[in-house]
């Protein structure tokens, strides 16, 4: 009687430790992800270093970029703005390019900047416009707006621009008039 009793005991206890340690026989779903369900990921205080030959050339920083993956129209947004540094061989800035927005084409591989355009370059010349577009495959600026290069001892404008990125050439497509440094106190 007694072994049947423990018999009993024993596997009514192992029944008991079976039912609290099963798991929900419910099979889950798994769940994949496309491009088509993930179109925008946002990253906070960026930067993105192009290369050539293992050489950094360019050095971009946001603080907000919003990176739509579509794929009709794939587009990295600075929406708060953007600062691009040219830098040279030996990683020195050459040329510094600012703006309040700005939208690169991937397809296009281009940079257009907008509104309150500023490029500095080494040499003190300054370039305003509100728009300028950078093509990253021929590491070339233009712009067919309205633009104002301040040069030591004279600021030139106009309208349309083409130019090296780097700085080294440039033209403004329809010159309107050139001050020297020393007459724009005389202006205002």
């Amino acid at each position: 009687m007694i072994k049947q009793q423990l018999s009993f005991h024993f596997i009514l206890f192992t029944l008991i430790l079976g039912l609290f340690s099963c798991e929900n026989s419910i099979p889950r779903a798994e769940v994949t992800y496309t491009q088509d369900d993930t179109t925008v990921e946002i990253g906070k205080d960026v930067e993105i270093l192009y290369s050539d030959s293992a050489i950094v050339r360019v050095r971009v920083t946001a603080p907000l970029l919003r990176n739509y993956l579509e794929r009709a129209a794939p587009r990295q947004e600075f929406p708060n703005g953007i600062k691009v540094e040219f830098l040279n061989a030996y990683q020195k800035v050459e040329n510094t390019l600012t703006s309040k927005t700005a939208v690169r084409d991937q397809e296009k591989s281009q940079v257009i900047a907008r509104d309150s355009v500023v490029m500095i370059t080494a040499k003190q010349e300054k370039l305003e416009t509100e728009e300028l577009i950078w093509d990253e495959k021929t590491a070339k600026i233009r712009t067919e707006k309205f633009v104002k290069v301040s040069k030591p001892g004279e600021i030139i404008y106009g309208y349309g621009l083409e130019a090296e990125q780097d700085f080294s050439y440039w033209k403004i497509l329809v010159p309107k008039g050139k001050i020297k440094a020393e007459q724009v106190d005389e202006v205002k």
